[in-house]
């Protein structure tokens, strides 16, 4: 399996993550990739129209995207504890956890791209505000709602959470979103230690 990466992608890691919990990492050759929106690599293009990373060139040909499509496939390619339920209200639960780390992923890369790309006369102070926003809101909700679902062993919807707060530690670093958030950022301390954690990491 090739996987179209960068290293400070964050939908890359959470990829990366699942695969070092699940012992599949040495299965997958990394490939590194210039995506953006303003340049997008032409050689992700030909299989993939969005451009986007991450994505995965199965030995068949086969091509997968996006990051919740590739950690589907790759749930399905070892013995162990599947990393998202296969039935029941927990499904739900976890698939909802893994569409709000998404969705913080989105609004940080989004904000990015915003501050790294567009120029600086041309930028928008509210609809950057409005990204973060999201952002913290949704951690808001996960310190009030969510931490039990995150739980003490992996699940898919916890990875795309210690993937997006990766994130904003890496690109972030004066954001300081573990203020009044005590529970999660226990949690994420406790993830942190992990080695599928410290082998993904950007830095």
């Amino acid at each position: 399996m090739k996987l179209w990466y960068s290293p400070a992608s964050p939908f890359v890691r959470k990829c990366l993550i699942l695969a070092h919990e699940r012992g599949l990492a040495d299965r997958i050759e990394t490939l590194d990739a210039n995506a953006n929106v303003v340049s997008p690599d032409q050689r992700i293009v030909a299989s993939n129209p969005t451009g986007k990373i991450p994505t995965m060139v199965l030995d068949d040909g086969t091509v997968l995207f996006d990051s919740r499509v590739i950690c589907a496939y790759l749930d399905t390619l070892h013995d162990g504890k599947k990393l998202m339920p296969r039935s029941g209200a927990k499904r739900f639960e976890v698939m909802t956890l893994e569409a709000m780390g998404d969705g913080i992923m989105d609004a940080a890369v989004n904000n990015r791209y915003e501050l790294a790309l567009r120029p600086e006369e041309y930028r928008w102070p509210a609809w950057s505000e409005g990204q973060m926003g999201k952002v913290m809101a949704s951690l808001d909700q996960i310190e009030a709602k969510w931490t039990r679902a995150l739980g003490r062993n992996p699940n898919m919807g916890s990875i795309a959470i210690a993937a997006a707060l990766g994130y904003l530690d890496f690109r972030y670093k004066d954001l300081n979103w573990r203020r009044g958030r005590p529970k999660l950022t226990r949690w994420f301390r406790a993830f942190s230690q992990r080695p599928s954690f410290v082998a993904s990491s950007p830095e």
